[in-house]
């Protein structure tokens, strides 16, 4: 069976492993919003949390970056001066290393992408959501900063008054076409407005799942009204008005189906159906493979009912 998983963040790596690990044909769509250059490299924090997952090399008690992690280039960085603020483990830099250099000669992302996961044999396929520049800008009211520099630099202590993706984006080749073939498309537990929403933000994305054939299901990032990781929370909250799946399934109003919601909050699937989409109740908590095992089987069987 062919998925479609749109991801970014802790939940969307989680979440592309679970599938992973069910054995399905699956795409991902990576969010690249997020992407900045640290120390002169091309960095993409989504892509390679993925990445890493897939590849079975991720260290998953941090929820970022690769396990068995050594920061001694970092050190010395910051014995010269450099900026630290940013953490480049010494494994990960390989993977920025060999990214920007790609990128600098001019080869697209998406190959650069391909060209990775093929090297780790992962079986799925990484896309980044476009090969343009697309990035997400955090507005406060001390002054709209980029993504890393709102959330890792200042600790995103500013509370964010709104979110805007600045650049003129066209889908990465094989993202429409991948989403015209699914038989299932889903949306990670990432966060609505940091993860998805620069996916959503490409016209052509947004066109292809409003014109889909295939049932689409979005799980939802929150457990008892709080996310285990990130501020989805707090920006549901203030953008949305509240915390409740329904909440999440307004905010993906007309490109979902179902919404898979925990099972700490099955007292709101009524609400959840009154907006015209299908609650699902799982346990959505990925913390060990049965975990995820179960949460990708619940993922799954929306694929069996028709739009």
């Amino acid at each position: 069976m062919k998925v479609v998983l749109l991801a970014g963040g802790f939940g969307g790596a989680r979440m592309a492993k679970a599938l992973a690990e069910a054995g399905i044909d699956l795409t991902v769509i990576a969010n690249v919003g997020d992407d900045e250059e640290i120390l002169s490299l091309h960095v993409s924090p989504d892509i390679d949390s993925i990445v890493y997952a897939l590849a079975g090399i991720d260290d998953e008690e941090r929820g970022w970056g690769r396990k068995d992690e050594t920061w001694n280039a970092l050190e010395a960085v910051e014995a010269l001066g450099g900026e630290t603020w940013f953490q480049l483990g010494d494994r990960d830099l390989a993977m920025h290393l060999v990214r920007t250099r790609a990128l600098r000669a001019f080869v697209p992302l998406s190959r650069v992408t391909a060209s990775i996961t093929e090297k780790l044999g992962i079986g799925a396929t990484v896309l980044p959501a476009t090969d343009d520049r697309l990035r997400t800008m955090i507005e406060t009211r001390a002054g709209t900063f980029p993504f890393q520099e709102w959330y890792v630099g200042r600790g995103h202590r500013d509370e964010a008054t709104g979110v805007r993706y600045e650049g003129a984006a066209e889908p990465a080749p094989g993202v429409v076409e991948a989403l015209e073939a699914a038989r299932l498309i889903v949306i990670a537990p990432s966060n609505p407005y940091l993860s998805v929403g620069p996916i959503l933000a490409i016209e052509q994305i947004r066109k292809a799942l409003v014109d889909r054939s295939a049932p689409a299901v979005a799980v939802s990032p929150l457990i008892g009204g709080q996310t285990v990781k990130g501020p989805a929370a707090q920006m549901l909250e203030r953008f949305a008005g509240g915390t409740s799946a329904a909440h999440v399934a307004a905010r993906y109003e007309g490109f979902v189906d179902a919404l898979v919601l925990d099972e700490q909050d099955a007292h709101q699937a009524g609400a959840v159906e009154e907006l015209g989409v299908r609650p699902i109740v799982a346990a959505t908590l990925m913390r060990d493979e049965r975990a995820r095992a179960g949460l990708a089987h619940a993922v799954l069987e929306a694929a069996a009912v028709p739009r």
